[in-house]
């Protein structure tokens, strides 16, 4: 019988494919602690990076299930003319005994790209593909004063609350994410914390990657030209593109921007953002995606780096390959992966560089949480930074008195 400081614990937690830490007891608590301290150390490596992915805004934004769901009532909604019933008929040959939104849009992208190779256009697929990408885009841009976005929102700005502030002499964190909400955007403008996204300019903001290598510093010595890293600041990069993106040809060198976006408008004709299809890899070859892969190439390539992956599901193989990669380059890397996803070649590794946690706790009064989940990670989980501080003087004290014992006798009774 366990006691209420002793729950059965639920908990999975592996390094290299191996269980870690104390779970065979089933002990709830040093479970936690266990897991707490490891993320706390790699935490403090020199270079850390997150790779968010839809999950971290599922509160806010339906899954891809439910998108399905909607361009289905979409489609059902035409009229009976001759026009609409091609519509429903392509659509529903496509969409005949799967959810799957991707490969629909797959087949559709496909089919187009074969009748701009012979010269033709397809009217009745450009206008399946035109309602499907309406659809994905009014559900990604949310009303922000919504109940289900306010929640989400404080998560976010929890954990760019605690990824801000880094010591100096670590670099600033780095955030990748797949989705193309701007929830880190608005919730790192209320936090006012200082985010490259590589967006620069004056009345309007133009894409140059060239920005990523700039940082935001403060003069602390006049006489010595000392500089500090302003804090907090993080560096953001969206990998598929945002709403809020769109094409010009206004800039010579670099012709993406951002404009402000109503939440009940749809997109815009020259929006930039790679929509959820199995020809992802190729269309991110392009530009300004090819720049942003090359950063996350570039940031896991680092000394002393970890990268820790939230809400990814592995289905985007550019970002895979980019991932497997790096670790094959840098021997310093360490990749935590929050999730049970056990199909991925990277949660099937024997590599001790890669830990892989996910499962449930039980929480004070019963119920159960999910401790992969966004909000538990940000709340329980990654530290704060003044505990972060606190935890590691404890550490090096322990070490000093473990070290003074060994080597000068400190306890000794004898002495």
């Amino acid at each position: 019988m366990t006691t209420d400081n002793e729950k059965s614990s639920e908990i999975s937690f592996f390094q290299g494919g191996e269980l870690i830490g104390p779970a065979e007891n089933g002990n709830q608590e040093e479970n936690l602690n266990v897991i707490k301290q490891k993320i706390s150390d790699l935490m403090n490596m020199k270079s850390i990076n997150f790779l968010l992915g839809a999950g971290t805004s599922s509160t806010a934004i339906p899954p891809m299930k439910e998108m399905k769901e909607k361009v289905d009532e979409e489609i059902e909604g035409l009229d009976n003319n001759a026009r609409d019933r091609s519509l429903k008929s392509l659509y529903g040959k496509l969409s005949s005994g799967t959810d799957n939104l991707e490969k629909i849009l797959g087949a559709l992208y496909s089919r187009r790209a074969y009748q701009e190779a012979i010269g033709s256009r397809d009217d009745v697929a450009e206008e399946v593909v035109k309602i499907i990408e309406e659809t994905i885009f009014e559900e990604i841009n949310v009303n922000m004063g919504a109940a289900a976005s306010l929640e989400t929102l404080d998560i976010y700005k929890k954990f760019y609350q605690k990824i801000g502030l880094r010591g100096r002499d670590l670099d600033r964190a780095c955030v990748f994410t797949t989705n193309n909400d701007l929830m880190s955007e608005i919730s790192l403008d209320y936090l006012n914390i200082n985010y490259n996204d590589g967006f620069g300019g004056g009345v309007k903001k133009y894409f140059n990657p060239a920005r990523f290598f700039y940082t935001y510093s403060r003069k602390i010595d006049d006489a010595y030209e000392k500089y500090e890293p302003i804090q907090p600041m993080v560096y953001l990069f969206k990998l598929h593109g945002s709403i809020n993106w769109v094409e010009g040809e206004e800039n010579v060198f670099f012709n993406i921007t951002q404009i402000d976006l109503d939440c009940h408008g749809g997109p815009p004709d020259n929006n930039v953002l790679i929509y959820p299809n199995p020809l992802k890899q190729n269309i991110s070859l392009g530009s300004p995606y090819a720049d942003l892969i090359r950063e996350f190439q570039n940031k896991l390539l680092k000394p002393h780096s970890a990268l820790f992956i939230i809400g990814y599901s592995f289905s985007d193989e550019h970002i895979n390959n980019a991932i497997y990669q790096a670790l094959a380059s840098n021997s310093s890397l360490s990749v935590v992966v929050f999730g049970n996803y056990p199909d991925a070649p990277i949660c099937k590794s024997l590599d001790k560089r890669i830990y892989n946690l996910y499962g449930e706790i039980t929480k004070e009064g019963g119920g159960k949480e999910k401790i992969h989940y966004f909000k538990y990670i940000v709340e329980e989980i990654i530290p704060d930074q003044d505990q972060n501080k606190d935890q590691d003087l404890l550490r090096r004290f322990m070490d000093f008195i473990e070290s003074a014992k060994r080597g000068e006798g400190v306890g000794d009774d004898n002495r």
